[in-house]
């Protein structure tokens, strides 16, 4: 029996340790793949930034502002936040490195953690992984259409497919002050609790977003900002379903969407996969029209996403599928010997520079206990050595799947072990 540790992983931080680490790395990469194919470059963000940033950025009404950050001061005194969200740093990188000063859309990807202290249940972390997406500087509905048909294809060529797209429009510049009234109007007519009044003074749609049930049920004849859209949010909302539907991309229009960031306009969608329960959301995002001037850039358009890489494993697993290779290796290196060992080290090395994966047994454990590993290791193929096959220059490939094996020239062994990891 072994040892307890006496660490044990914060709370709310999940860790991914072999084998399932390698399906988090399999849909984490198969996300980043579909920006890769539509040209997104990309984008190391700093894990922390001055907390001005986030607080601007994201929204002071926001429960993320509000509530969730992970926010310190160094040693220096100053101010500083753990990302709780990718797109406020990307747009500080693109304004403090001038990209916005060159070809248009900018259109970046990134991934990693991000951090928001929630209480922890099943598909919500205090570290959560992600990968997004940016494209900023053109305000074009087809480009709306494309970041959201990226998310689409990423989550699709991991095989799953029992989500969907909700998406709807926040509105512009020349309909959402008076719908901000309207909306307003309406709930001050409500009985709500005092925190509760307070929100809907400073941004009255985050009313919409509460999860209590009491409040959803007096919110339910609210005015929707889909009734009150200016005829070029329209026309604009218009054109983006239109693009979907010529893309292919299924989606359903959901009016009382409300994103969780202050910075949304016109675009908003998120992707939901009912497997889940509570935490259904597997990604989201869209558009923020005023948020680089908001801070200190260009008065340029954006809309992105960020999707949920630890999500997207949950959604999987609710569907019974995997994304990972079973097999961590290729080939499995079995010595009986110190000078069989000895080779086999050099002949593994030589295997993987040509892109075969290679682990052998180590310590002193006999045949029986390599093989055993070999076998655990998932391999296709075994290479066994000792003191009779050096002595005539070969190695036996053994096939670990049907048990056939075959003696082979040493110097031929690498051609041969690629030709049958082709078959």
């Amino acid at each position: 029996m072994s040892k307890a540790s006496a660490f044990s992983a914060p709370k709310g931080v999940p860790d991914y340790v072999p084998p399932q680490s390698a399906e988090f790395v399999a849909v984490r990469d198969g996300l980043v793949r579909a920006a890769e194919l539509a040209g997104y470059g990309h984008i190391e963000l700093p894990i922390f930034e001055d907390t001005g940033l986030f607080a601007r950025g994201v929204g002071e009404s926001t429960d993320v502002v509000s509530k969730e950050m992970y926010t310190f001061a160094d040693r220096g005194d100053r101010s500083v936040t753990l990302r709780p969200e990718g797109t406020a740093g990307v747009m500080r990188a693109v304004i403090e490195h001038g990209l916005d000063r060159g070809q248009l859309p900018v259109k970046l990807r990134y991934d990693g953690p991000f951090f928001r202290y929630e209480r922890p249940q099943a598909g919500r972390y205090r570290q959560l992984q992600q990968v997004g997406v940016e494209a900023i500087g053109v305000d074009d509905p087809a480009l709306d259409a494309e970041v959201i048909a990226v998310a689409d294809a990423g989550f699709r060529s991991l095989g799953l497919d029992g989500f969907r797209l909700e998406i709807t429009s926040l509105g512009d510049d020349t309909c959402r002050p008076q719908y901000r009234e309207l909306l307003q109007e309406f709930l001050f007519r409500l009985p709500l609790d005092e925190q509760t009044r307070q929100r809907a003074e400073i941004n009255p749609l985050r009313v919409l977003d509460d999860k209590r049930a009491a409040v959803r049920e007096l919110t339910a004849d609210a005015p929707l900002m889909l009734d009150h859209l200016s005829d070029s949010a329209k026309e604009h909302f218009e054109q983006v379903l239109g693009h979907l539907d010529a893309l292919g991309v299924p989606y359903v229009v959901n009016p009382r969407m409300v994103r969780g960031l202050d910075y949304y306009t016109k675009t908003t969608f998120e992707f939901v996969h009912d497997g889940l329960g509570a935490q259904s959301g597997i990604g989201g995002g869209g558009r923020y029209d005023g948020l680089m001037e908001q801070l200190g850039g260009q008065p340029l358009s954006g809309i992105g996403f960020g999707l949920g890489v630890d999500r997207t494993l949950l959604a999987l697993a609710a569907e019974g599928k995997t994304v990972a290779p079973p097999a961590r290796v290729d080939v499995f290196g079995v010595p009986m010997g110190t000078e069989a060992k000895a080779r086999l080290v050099v002949l593994a090395r030589q295997l993987r520079a040509d892109g075969i994966r290679v682990d052998l047994a180590y310590g002193d454990r006999g045949v029986k206990g390599a093989m055993k590993a070999a076998d655990r290791s998932g391999a296709r193929l075994a290479l066994v050595l000792g003191d009779r096959d050096i002595t005539e220059g070969t190695i036996v490939v053994k096939n670990l799947a049907d048990g056939s094996q075959e003696s082979v020239p040493f110097d031929l062994v690498g051609a041969r072990v690629g030709e049958l990891l082709v078959d």
